[in-house]
């Protein structure tokens, strides 16, 4: 580590287990210019508490569906500075816009799902003994044939 250190540091098996990421991952978003590791004086990658908080900021973005090559942008960018504000904002509109619609069908899916789950418990316990033809029950979700 170096002589003079004032907070924490993390050797990158330590640091990938805390953000829950393999040490290969972690090379690969260095790789990638996401991430910065600092060196000790022999050479071997450290990491602080500041580089835990981005990599989870990171993985946060990418949890919205945010692609390797829009994080290479936006680690870009704010390291150009303040005047590419609107450019981060650009590309965290588009994200939000992207996700949501994702988020749309997936709640679809679920609601799919938990009628499903309804009508065969409700058959199951006798509440129903009707027999839904498929083509209605499609038709019922907003589908055609």
């Amino acid at each position: 580590m170096p002589a003079i250190q004032s907070e924490t540091s993390y050797e990158i098996g330590e640091f990938a287990e805390i953000v829950g990421l393999s040490a290969p991952t972690i090379r690969y978003y260095e790789n990638q210019g996401l991430l910065k590791a600092r060196r000790t004086d022999n050479g071997r990658r450290y990491f602080t508490e500041q580089d835990i908080k981005w990599v989870k900021f990171l993985l946060h973005l990418k949890g919205t569906g945010m692609s390797i090559n829009d994080l290479k942008k936006y680690v870009t960018w704010r390291a150009e500075g303040d005047q590419t504000i609107p450019d981060r904002l650009d590309l965290l509109k588009k994200t939000k816009a992207d996700f949501m619609e994702e988020y749309r069908q997936v709640q679809h899916h679920l609601q799919i799902l938990n009628d499903k789950i309804d009508w065969y418990e409700a058959k199951e316990s006798g509440k129903d003994t009707g027999k839904e033809p498929f083509a209605t029950y499609l038709q019922r979700l907003g589908h055609h044939e």
